[in-house]
């Protein structure tokens, strides 16, 4: 698996780094009240495990799965919920936790479908951010690294399911995913 990797970008230690941070500002910023975070799954399961266990407030938990990529690198434009939510979200603080932010397409169609279930309000952290794909205007709220257009993978991050075991963020080699 590693031998596919052809650089790492975020070791494993600067990821727990950026997550204590994250989750420090999260636990200020909600003082006092109870924010439902929203794990999209697959690949946010484990920021999401490990940023929640960062947080000091009381929090609830709940995962979606959306998918606009199918088993390729693009998307395909069309939103499909694989995997909708068990909580009723009215009036509550929601986080929507995502692993990364590219297109912004699946994730403004989210953001959307969730502010008309009545949300109180919707924040977005997304441990990465690649805004040279961005094609919708979506706003993050908790950011943790801003990368560069390279397709990478580890710590929840996949290319046809496999490698979301890593621990930590590498470039996947461009002959693994061009044939």
């Amino acid at each position: 698996m590693t031998e596919d990797i052809k650089e790492i970008m975020l070791t494993e230690a600067k990821i727990k780094e950026k997550v204590v941070e994250l989750g420090s500002r999260i636990s200020k910023d909600y003082e006092g009240k109870v924010p439902l975070l929203i794990s999209i799954l697959k690949g946010s399961v484990v920021f999401m495990a490990d940023l929640m266990r960062e947080i000091t407030v009381h929090c609830d938990i709940d995962f979606m799965s959306v998918s606009s990529y199918g088993k390729g690198r693009k998307t395909s434009g069309v939103v499909r919920i694989l995997k909708d939510l068990d909580t009723d979200i009215t009036g509550r603080d929601v986080i929507v936790v995502e692993d990364i932010l590219d297109s912004g397409m699946t994730l403004s169609y989210l953001l959307e479908l969730l502010k008309a279930r009545g949300a109180g309000s919707i924040r977005l952290c997304t441990l990465l951010d690649k805004p040279d794909r961005r094609v919708a205007d979506v706003k993050v709220d908790y950011c943790g690294f801003v990368i560069p257009d390279e397709f990478v993978v580890g710590y929840g991050l996949d290319y046809a399911d496999r490698y979301r075991n890593l621990p930590y963020i590498g470039v996947l080699k461009p002959e693994v995913y061009s044939n």
